[in-house]
């Protein structure tokens, strides 16, 4: 049986993760879990799944969890992430926390020798270095929860990766994929959220939405496979049908299909090397489906996309920056403080204006982070 720590697990991806332990109890046991402000679906979780720790945003809901739990050790805040991330029990540390927050307890874990499936964009895209670094100082695998990554990486099993001519990520277009710029400049919040495909969590939807999310992805695939971002493009793909593909040097091309549903990535990280059913999961229907759909990408349109792509190649602290700027305008829109195309020019404005460090260290990485999200906040006051 693995035992499983899980940082984030009242959002999105949390929640998914908890079905499919939920579902495999033979496999699966949670020892320890994180939470933000939602003690109703913390609540909710301990009851199903038993786990010995818990961690909580605040301080306060922590006491009050512990009068309504006693056999259960409660803990908050920065270090509680870092005291499950490092549960001694645990063997699998699912990383399914927003933003940068993840990155201190990631990199714990990585030092205590547990395996990371990673669902956290950001703790690649801002410290990427660093935790591919201490992976392979502690030889600890990074499986990939993205259904994206997952793809690439179910397509390589087997592959030798230095025959790779290029990887290509798929990607829906968002909620307006069939909107001109002009007509992007009044959508709503309610809009915005409303997903073709996917269920995802308020602030990766808006991501997709103005295709950040995929430009987080292209910077995780560069650093999780290793592969140049010349090599690594994006196809628009409306159905979310093929996950992503790769080419090879003999123009044979391997791709992962699957019925948009995030716990098919989610299982296989866990249960890798081996595949269990999918509870509940819905088999791909190509004969009902018909036909397949795929667009190049116009980078003026998607212009984050084209930001992510040159944060990416230009490396250093402008990843943090970029992503800090995004995190941040990302919630000024769905607070409806800021237009829509006001997070891609908020996230250029700072990319623009940002004194770039290469190799930064965590330290650097933090205080770059904090100092973004205040510029942010003093560009709309």
């Amino acid at each position: 049986m693995k035992k499983i720590s899980l940082l984030g697990a009242t959002g999105s991806i949390g929640w998914q993760t908890c079905d499919i332990l939920k579902n495999h109890p033979e496999e699966f046991q949670l020892v320890a879990f994180s939470a933000g402000k939602n003690i109703e679906k913390t609540q909710e979780i301990i009851r199903n799944l038993q786990p010995e720790l818990v961690s909580v945003q605040e301080e306060k809901d922590a006491l009050a969890l512990k009068n309504e739990f006693p056999h259960i050790h409660f803990t908050y805040g920065q270090e509680g992430l870092i005291e499950v991330a490092t549960h001694p029990e645990t063997s699998i540390v699912v990383n399914a926390v927003l933003g940068s927050v993840g990155l201190p307890s990631t990199l714990a874990a990585i030092r205590m020798g547990k395996t990371i499936a990673i669902a956290n964009k950001e703790t690649l895209v801002t410290a990427g270095h660093l935790v591919m670094e201490e992976a392979k100082k502690h030889r600890v695998p990074i499986l990939p929860v993205d259904s994206e990554h997952s793809a690439i990486f179910q397509s390589l099993n087997g592959e030798n990766p230095k025959q790779i001519k290029r990887l290509i990520l798929t990607a829906s277009g968002g909620a307006f994929r069939d909107k001109t710029r002009d007509e992007l400049k009044h959508v709503t919040v309610k809009e915005a959220l409303n997903h073709p495909n996917w269920s995802m969590g308020a602030k990766i939807t808006i991501d997709s939405a103005t295709m950040m999310n995929k430009g987080l992805e292209v910077i995780e695939a560069h650093v999780l496979f290793d592969i140049p971002f010349d090599q690594i493009d994006v196809l628009l793909h409306k159905e979310s049908i093929i996950h992503s593909m790769v080419e090879f040097h003999d123009t044979s091309v391997i791709a992962q299909l699957g019925t948009p549903d995030m716990r098919v990535p989610i299982q296989y990280a866990l249960s890798y090397p081996d595949r269990l059913p999918l509870i509940g999961g819905k088999p791909l229907n190509l004969a009902e489906i018909g036909s397949l759909h795929f667009k190049e990408v116009d980078f003026e349109r998607f212009k984050a996309l084209k930001l992510a792509y040159e944060a990416g190649r230009t490396g250093g602290t402008i990843l943090t920056a970029m992503n800090a700027a995004n995190e941040a305008a990302v919630q000024l829109f769905l607070q409806e403080k800021i237009a829509f195309l006001e997070i891609e020019e908020i996230i250029e404005r700072i990319m623009d204006s940002h004194n770039n460090v290469l190799q930064p260290d965590l330290e650097t990485i933090l205080h770059v982070d904090k100092e973004t999200r205040k510029k942010v906040l003093q560009m709309v006051q």
